[in-house]
């Protein structure tokens, strides 16, 4: 679905989006991803077990429009419920092949795959895999990369552009499973916060900050928006000026701007486990939203960053791009 506005209809919604610099058609660089610029893919909530059918199309979607635009990848962004299900033999279990591994062949993605876990990554079944997925990222010759709950990196390794902040969203919201809160602990809870706000009072190089967490702190599906990372992380992405905030957790593509914030909010969710329905239409909130199979694609180069999303059949559904200044512009 794909619908055009007016820059005078959207501030007339209640959640207005920022200063867009354009908004309209499709043009070329939505459909042509340059280059000489360095690319990740973003694919979240793709780990569902015994039916592979979601994350197989969008697997192969992604391998596919790599080859097609002759990408190299510099990372994956593993958004988070990377496991659905138990993992019966941990970080030996075969699921680790034939869900990851293989799924995401080396052949075509050939450097660190960055995750983040999800709330289903804390379901013990019956023992944590939120341990199993740190002991796999030290096994050799993978590239899961997780060292930690919480960390940074910059992107790409080489020449960096941009300093990712990769954070643990699970907090203590009484979401309960026969009784037991899979989320961090309060301390840990707090433990973050507190590390956070050093990290991005750190002085950095990068023309461009993005933080990474499974759940939205806004969102248009079922669950909604996060009220505890809206009084604890938007405060800092408010006065950090950060670019992105990356999330997946509801299952479907989202980009939400809002008037006069520093940030522009994307959700990719869609990477394999069942779809949900919207609850706020990308006409009332957007400038989209779309219950979708499909993943990201983040490009960037020191004059803009760029962000695609691309549904199962490779197909561009949204588009926009965003300079260190912070001026955005929605192209498809």
């Amino acid at each position: 679905m794909q619908q055009t506005l007016n820059r005078r209809s959207f501030l007339r919604q209640s959640f207005a989006f920022s200063a867009l610099a354009t908004l309209g058609a499709a043009t070329s660089f939505a459909l042509a991803p340059d280059s000489h610029a360095h690319h990740a893919l973003l694919v979240g909530d793709w780990g569902r077990d015994g039916n592979f059918a979601g994350q197989t199309s969008v697997a192969q979607s992604m391998v596919a429009y790599t080859k097609r635009h002759s990408l190299k990848t510099d990372a994956l962004l593993m958004l988070g419920d990377s496991w659905y299900g138990p993992l019966p033999q941990g970080a030996d279990d075969r699921r680790w092949k034939t869900q990851f591994e293989d799924m995401y062949p080396r052949a075509s993605f050939d450097c660190p795959a960055y995750s983040v876990m999800g709330n289903h990554d804390y379901q013990r079944m019956p023992t944590s895999k939120v341990d199993m997925e740190l002991a796999y990222a030290k096994k050799q010759g993978t590239r899961w990369t997780q060292p930690a709950l919480w960390y940074t990196y910059e992107f790409p390794q080489k020449k960096p552009l941009i300093t990712v902040i990769a954070l643990d969203s699970n907090m203590p919201m009484g979401h309960k499973d026969n009784g037991v809160d899979f989320t961090l602990t309060p301390d840990q809870q707090a433990e973050q916060l507190a590390w956070f706000t050093a990290e991005l009072e750190k002085p950095r190089t990068t023309p461009y900050l993005v933080v990474i967490g499974h759940h939205p702190v806004y969102s248009n599906g079922p669950h909604g928006d996060h009220k505890v990372l809206i009084r604890e992380w938007e405060p800092l992405l408010l006065k950090h000026n950060v670019h992105l905030y990356l999330a997946g957790h509801d299952h479907d593509l989202q980009h939400l701007e809002f008037e006069g914030h520093p940030t522009s909010f994307v959700s990719s969710g869609a990477g394999g486990a069942d779809l949900y329905n919207l609850k706020i239409t990308e006409s009332a909130r957007g400038p989209f939203a779309e219950k979708v199979y499909g993943f990201s694609h983040l490009e960037v180069t020191p004059a803009k960053l760029t962000l695609r999303h691309i549904d199962a059949e490779g197909k561009v559904l949204h588009a926009f791009s965003k300079t260190p200044g912070g001026v955005v512009t929605t192209e498809a």
